[in-house]
This record gives structure tokens, sequence and C-alpha cells, in this order.
């Protein structure tokens, strides 16, 4: 939905990235960019696909829509890492309550802790649950489609259950075989699912082109979002086509990986091999990769994966999660900077 006020704000960042070149990442500013941010789209995978629908829900008049790969509903964990291993990863066990969640979410958006229920309805919602994925089974998936039919326009929303997909970020031909899932969790498929969710996420796409490498650049998330970004890593990613860089008006997409697909675990593996840059690089959208980190206590998240389960605080699924509110900070900080 829309920002009318953040509309096509013209950005100069001066601070230090780091480009990444095929050989070694050299030191250099961002380009100056000119952001159009009414309508950002999201994506993730896993605990990012968790992410991406809270990012979602929250911040629902600033986000037109979202892909989601092998997550559940919204706040499916309820703020407990217990409900999160018995309903809403590889079993149901109780399933998750599909009309209790939707009155929670109706009473955090009259609270002002999640966006405008209105704002969601013309969404475009684009999911996929593999049928090999044991990480996170469909019938978990099944619960955010179902979920999703109720906020939004039935006839938005796009769900893929019938391909032998392990648990990972499928694409045409990167990444580890389609049926197994490791490290870095992309999994090569013949299937683009890149394309598949910007396609449906977008009424107008221009055919993908090559992502170039120098596109990518590193950057500071304490530096961009500040103190809510303490749960995150050092060092997130951004992709900056060549047209964007030189002047055009550019989107925003931004997206979530999964556990264990943290830089510090996998380097840009994820964020150069998961299809994204390559339709990003011939339609003027700019992508944003957040990245976690691992703790290993206080807090206590081991595999890097984004707070679907409250082990930042109680508010991590609403406006007030740190989470959301750093890479709110940050997609700001792309529009304000001057």
């Amino acid at each position: 939905m829309r920002l009318n006020l953040l509309s096509k704000t013209s950005i100069a960042l001066g601070l230090l990235a780091l480009s990444v070149t095929a050989n070694a990442l050299a030191d250099e500013e961002l380009p100056n960019l000119s952001l159009n941010i009414d309508q950002v789209t999201l994506s993730g995978l896993s605990s990012g696909g968790y992410m991406a629908n809270q990012m979602h829900l929250a911040y629902s008049e600033w986000v037109s829509g979202v892909g989601i790969i092998a997550a559940g509903p919204y706040d499916c964990a309820q703020n407990s890492l217990f409900t999160a291993l018995a309903s809403c990863i590889n079993k149901t066990e109780p399933p998750a309550d599909i009309a209790k969640l939707n009155d929670m979410i109706k009473a955090l958006s009259s609270e002002g802790k999640l966006g405008n229920l209105e704002a969601l309805k013309d969404d475009k919602v684009w999911l996929l649950s593999g049928t090999q994925d044991t990480r996170v089974i469909q019938a978990v998936v099944d619960g955010l489609d179902q979920q999703y039919r109720t906020l939004v326009k039935s006839d938005n929303v796009t769900y893929i259950k019938d391909k032998a997909f392990a648990h990972h970020f499928p694409t045409a031909s990167r990444g580890s075989d389609c049926s197994q899932s490791e490290a870095p969790f992309v999994g090569s498929c013949n299937y683009d699912a890149a394309g598949k969710i910007l396609e449906h996420l977008s009424s107008d796409l221009n055919t993908k082109t090559s992502a170039v490498d120098k596109n990518l650049f590193a950057f500071s998330q304490q530096a961009l979002a500040g103190e809510s970004a303490k749960t995150l890593g050092d060092t997130g990613y951004l992709y900056i086509p060549t047209s964007c860089q030189q002047g055009q008006t550019c989107q925003l997409h931004i997206n979530f990986h999964g556990c264990n697909q943290y830089a510090d675990a996998v380097g840009t593996d994820y964020v150069t091999q998961n299809g994204l840059n390559d339709w990003a690089e011939s339609n003027n959208l700019v992508v944003l990769y957040p990245q976690t980190k691992k703790s290993a206590f206080n807090p206590l998240n081991p595999q890097g994966c984004w707070d679907w389960w409250g082990y930042t605080d109680e508010n991590y699924a609403t406006r007030d999660g740190q989470q959301i509110q750093a890479v709110r900070n940050m997609a700001l900080a792309l529009v304000e900077k001057k």
C-alpha cells in the first residue's frame, strides 16, 4: 500500500560500503539513489518468511505484497519457543488456531501495534511449500494460506504446494541438489522462485538479465538502524542496479534470509545465488538484504534466525519489535539520508 510522505525521495548516502567484486571487497561509498518506497515488496524463507509476514502486517500501509517460502501464520509461536516447536515448524501438535490469531491481529491493529488491516485488502501474496520440506511442513504453511485469505482478496493469493522441493530457496540452476536442504539453503530446482515471486507482486516485470557483481554493496546495519539493530549482524547487503546508480527512480524490495543463512554463516552465497538480483538489475529494483547473527545466550539464537517466537522481547511481531524497527529504519535511512 502507500506511504505518500516518502515517495520518490532522492538520497545521498555518505556511509562507507563494500562493493563485491569477483576477487575482493573494495571500500567505496554507496551511490546516490532516488527511491520510491510507496509500495515496498517483501520476501523471505523460513524464519525470514515469518519475518516478512510480521513486517507486512506491522506496516501494511507501506507494503504492497509479499512472497513467503516455508513459514506459518502470523505469531504462530505466541511468544513461546515451546509453541513454536510444537505447532509451527515440523509438526502441528496442536495446529495453530487461526481464528484466535486473527482476533489477536485485529486487536493489535486497533491498538496501533500493527498496520491498518484495510490497507492489506488489495495486496498480493505468493506462498510456497515444497512437498519434500521436512523442516517446515505443509500443514504449517497451509495455516498461513488460510490466514492470508481472510486478510487480502483471495484471488490475490497464490499458493504453490505441488513441487518436490526440500527446505531451501528454489532457483533455476544455482545451489545444491533440489532434494537436499543444506547450506547455503539454495536449491537447483529448474524453478525460478525469485521470478515467480516478483512476477506475482509486480504488474509489469521486464525479462531478467544477469546481476552485476560490483552492484552488491555491504553496509553497516548499526549505522543505518541504530540501537534497534543490536540483535542483527554488523553487515547488511544492498543490491543496487546500474540504472538506480545512474539516477533512475527505483523501487525497494526487502528479502529476509532463513536460519543458518546469515552472512557470518554463508558469506554472500545466499544473497548472490537466490536469483533476485538478476531480476532487480533489469527492473529498477533495489534489494535490501538485512542480516541476523547467532547468539549463544541473552538472547538465545544459536542458528541466526529472525525473531518469530520472542527471543528479543514480547513485542517482536509488532511495530515495537526491535528487528522490525531496525529494518524499517534501514529503509527509511535510504530515503532520508542527505
